[in-house]
């Protein structure tokens, strides 16, 4: 039992449809680790909160946006686009910084946030 993460989230799962190119983007782009068990899973983590990526066949879209943080937006989007990831929504400002959103090569659609500006 561990109470301090009592009611909070613990884990993230995505689907992908190719388990090595996407620990390939995500270690290449945000520098995540990654433990695999068998072909079709892989669990990561992100230096603070841990998920997973399960074989699928396709990846259906999704009501949940999970949004990362980095201190230089630029850099990250010309990192996701060299990593094969695709920009969905460009920079935009909202009140208390700017985000844009991407696809990894799965499709699974997430944002990144900073509030450097």
């Amino acid at each position: 039992m561990n109470p301090t993460n009592d009611r909070r989230i613990d884990y993230i799962e995505f689907p992908s449809t190719d388990i090595e190119k996407t620990k390939l983007f995500y270690y290449t782009v945000f520098g995540w680790k990654f433990e695999d068990f068998g072909p079709d899973y892989t669990s990561f983590h992100d230096g603070r909160l841990s998920g997973g990526f399960r074989k699928e066949k396709k990846v259906k879209p999704s009501g949940a946006l999970i949004v990362l943080y980095s201190s230089d937006l630029e850099a990250i989007q010309r990192r996701i686009i060299l990593a094969d990831g695709k920009i969905t929504r460009p920079t935009f400002e909202f009140p208390g910084g700017r985000r844009f959103h991407f696809s990894d090569p799965s499709g699974n659609e997430l944002a990144v946030w900073s509030n450097v500006a």
